[in-house]
């Protein structure tokens, strides 16, 4: 008999919303639950024999934007065209048009007068498109919520890429949209695709079934080398170097440890069947190029039940490298993700993880998540079959944000205070334009103060 999973659940939203946002953690939610939600009632099929292409509007158009295009294309059962682009920068429009062009010229149909530049251009790229049709929120996380709430404020789908928010504020503004998103029945895929590998869903199905007891503790590693910062020069616009460049600035992008590491933190909170409910956490900066942050986290969340999750996030040349997930159970132990490439997931008796305790392993090569999540979206789209991400990527976000913010301040963060937080980076996002002041400024030498635990606030 499979074990009831215990869920710990959000706190109800501020004022903004009349619904309880209390979720119940979606165990499994790569599958895609068949049939009409309103069963029994004759739904309008949007998409015809003579109207089945799926229209796609590409915002933000850097290399993550690009590959989902490409991912999009790689779908089956009906014709999916991109249709209009966005992004603050004109030369990364151009670029990701020309990369897209190599493999997929018959695929494209964006001339000029849907190719859509500066702050404003995602709501020009969402105006092109039908409902039934899809964008794609590729941009870095500062933008995510703002864009999502247009997006369902005009009835479109939605393929939106993590992180999904850099502060509390944000997250809530998050899951605001995706309660409307809900009422609306559209369709919500999010960049968790782990959650679409075949190889975890068949792991993490045996641990909840009982096959290595009760999960006790979980380990996660991205430990691998840096993205570095460069040095901005003079005569160029602070605003648009940090844009340019994200992964420096936790503003901009929520930072390497949410940004990188919220996969396996997702992932691991799967596998235990709940979100944590407090946090604390280490991390400081050896090199100046991590930008405004550190280059390395340890971070211990704590469940409901005592169950502990350790994730290490270190990102630094010359060092000992993984990329890999563990389980530990009271009746043995679990490889969620060995390597990147293929998670080559395998359960022990023991947690001697030694070929003569091995107990069960997926044995076979794990279907290109980045694939099958398209796939599954375009055929709830196709279809009319529920399929609505955002809640639980949301309530991700809180488990990441909550990580950070231990580690930057210095404090013991509980859930609530993660979601209740009033810390701002910046607080007028809609507004922002190439003249507003840039939210962080270079220190001494050019380089950008990093958190110090004790003084800096995140929450």
């Amino acid at each position: 008999m499979k074990r009831q999973i215990k869920h710990h659940t959000l706190n109800s939203l501020p004022a903004e919303s009349d619904r309880s946002s209390r979720r119940k953690f979606l165990a499994g939610t790569g599958r895609v639950v068949a049939g009409s939600i309103l069963t029994g009632v004759a739904l309008p099929r949007i998409y015809a024999a003579e109207r089945n292409t799926i229209r796609l509007a590409l915002v933000g158009c850097g290399g993550r934007g690009t590959g989902a295009v490409a991912d999009a294309f790689s779908a089956s059962g009906g014709p999916v065209k991109l249709y209009a682009m966005a992004d603050l920068f004109e030369s990364r429009l151009q670029s990701s048009l020309s990369n897209l062009k190599k493999d997929f010229q018959n695929k494209l149909d964006v001339p000029p007068e849907r190719q859509f530049v500066g702050f404003n251009a995602y709501k020009k790229a969402i105006d092109c498109l039908r409902p039934g049709d899809i964008v794609l929120l590729t941009t870095h996380a500062a933008f995510r919520p703002m864009h999502f709430e247009y997006a369902v404020k005009k009835g479109v789908n939605v393929f939106a890429e993590k992180s999904f928010a850099t502060d509390a504020p944000a997250v809530r503004r998050w899951l605001r949209a995706a309660e409307a998103s809900e009422r609306k029945n559209l369709k919500v895929g999010v960049g968790f695709m782990w959650r679409h590998s075949k190889a975890r869903q068949e792991l993490i199905h045996r641990i909840h079934d009982g096959a290595i007891g009760q999960v006790h503790t979980l380990r996660i590693y991205r430990v691998h080398g840096p993205v570095h910062c460069p040095r901005r020069p003079e005569n160029v616009n602070e605003l648009a170097f940090q844009l340019q460049n994200p992964n420096s600035f936790t503003w901009v992008s929520s930072g390497f440890f949410i940004d990188w590491h919220c996969h396996n933190i997702d992932v691991a909170c799967w596998a235990k069947g709940a979100w944590p409910v407090s946090v604390q956490g280490m991390g400081g900066r050896c090199y100046e190029q991590a930008g405004n942050q550190f280059d390395h986290y340890t971070v211990e969340y704590t469940f409901a039940d005592g169950t502990k999750l350790f994730a290490f996030s270190r990102h630094m040349d010359g060092c000992w490298n993984t990329y890999s997930d563990y389980a530990h159970g009271s009746n043995g132990s679990a490889v969620i993700m060995a390597t990147l490439g293929q998670p080559k997931p395998k359960i022990y008796k023991s947690h001697d993880m030694v070929p003569a305790n091995l107990d069960w392993e997926f044995g076979r090569d794990d279907p290109n998540p980045y694939h099958v999540e398209w796939q599954v979206l375009l055929d709830a789209i196709r279809q009319d079959k529920p399929h609505n991400e955002a809640k639980r990527a949301g309530e991700a976000e809180v488990a990441a944000l909550m990580g950070r913010m231990a580690t930057h301040t210095g404090k013991y963060i509980t859930w609530d205070q993660a979601l209740n937080s009033d810390f701002q980076f910046v607080e007028d996002i809609d507004n922002m334009t190439f003249d507003s002041p840039a939210p962080i400024h270079t220190g001494p030498g050019g380089i950008y103060p990093a958190p110090m635990p004790g003084i800096s606030k995140e929450c």
